[in-house]
This record gives structure tokens, sequence and C-alpha cells, in this order.
């Protein structure tokens, strides 16, 4: 059995460096945008304060939904080796950082992502940056939760795969019930987790163990 908790290291965003790209028109239109709505919330896109205002939210936005552009299949065949190993790989403590779809307003948590290998094994930081390029869209947690189950299944073809994700809600704490301390949990399994108790207890277990 494998165990990386991906927050324990020096590099917290999975073995890779985040890289800023801006498309011109795209941006400027996203800008634009931005600047009527502060229109029509009563605010003044000229005064000083609001001025380049409407530019750093349409770059905002464009990061904070660049999964868009990203092939999650992909990520995994780019380190995608034949290995004999059949135990438990466990990335625990993966930061999600996803936007609602229904107001557009981010949750923010952790994924906890094991497979169990059937002949093929994956970069232990791609198994975050799947998570990050599906995280990286409008997202609803339940449908985020099994589609990085479900790209792992469908590219590795393990003997299972099980995807726990707890996450805050800003929807739920800023404005509607406003719970500040309720957190959602959703979890997605496949094979042997979802077959096998004792396979789905140990991974429940190591999940909440503090092994670092």
């Amino acid at each position: 059995m494998k165990i990386i908790n991906s927050g324990s290291g020096k590099n917290n965003n999975g073995g890779y460096d985040n890289i800023e790209e801006w498309n011109e028109r795209t941006t400027s239109e996203l800008t634009g945008h931005y600047r009527e709505i502060l229109k029509i919330i009563g605010e003044d896109p000229l005064r000083e304060g609001l001025e380049k205002t409407p530019v750093r939210v349409a770059k905002a936005m464009l990061f904070l939904t660049k999964g868009y552009g990203a092939d999650p299949t992909q990520i995994l065949r780019s380190a995608m080796f034949r290995e004999d190993y059949s135990e438990m790989v466990l990335v625990k403590d993966i930061e999600i950082y996803s936007m609602c779809e229904h107001h557009m307003l981010p949750f923010i948590g952790k994924a906890h992502i094991a497979y169990i290998p059937n002949g093929y094994i994956t970069g232990l930081s791609k198994i975050a940056r799947v998570a990050d390029a599906f995280a990286r869209r409008l997202q609803v947690q339940e449908r985020l939760t099994v589609q990085i189950r479900d790209c792992i299944q469908e590219t590795l073809q393990p003997l299972g795969v099980a995807v726990v994700i707890e996450a805050v809600h800003l929807c739920m704490v800023m404005r509607g019930i406003q719970k500040q301390h309720s957190v959602t949990t959703t979890s997605a399994f496949t094979g042997v987790f979802l077959k096998e108790s004792k396979t789905r207890e140990e991974f429940i277990h190591l999940i909440g163990a503090d092994l670092h």
C-alpha cells in the first residue's frame, strides 16, 4: 500500500507549476461584462478603487475555470506505466477549489483518491492534476466526485477506485441558509471498493488516520 499526503510536501500544487495565460479576446469580452455588472449593482467602475477590477475579475474567472481547457484522460496517460503492484495507492488531502454552478460561488475542501492497480500505475501528481482539472469548472460536488472516479477507472482500468470529497460551500455559508460550519461529504466507488467491505473500510480508515 502506498499513501501520499498531498498537503505535506513543499509543493502543494500537485507537483506542477501553475502558469497563468490569458486569451486577450476572451479577457477583453469578460472585462466589458464585469464593467457593466458594476454599473448595474450601483457602482462606478471608473472610480479609483474599481478602475482595474473588471480585468482582474475576468482573469480570476478564467483561472478558476481553466479546467475546461484540460484533458484529464490525457493527464493520466502522460505518465502511465506498467507495474506489477496490486495494493492500494492512496493520495489524500488533495486541496479542491471549485465553483458551484448554481450560484457561481466557491466550494473548497479536500479530495481523497485511491485505486488498486491492475497492471498499470500513473504518476502520483497526475491524480491531483485530474482532480484539479475537473474542479476548475462550474461544478456540483456530486458530479465532481463521479467524474474523478470514472476518469481513473476508464483510463487505468484498475481493480477499483475510491473517491471521497469533503467541502465547504460558500453558497451555504455566505447566503441562503448561512450555516458556517456545515461540511458536505460525497463518495464514489468502483470495483473492489464497491464489492468488498473490508477494502472500503480500510480506505475510510486511512483517510481519517494521521499517518504523516
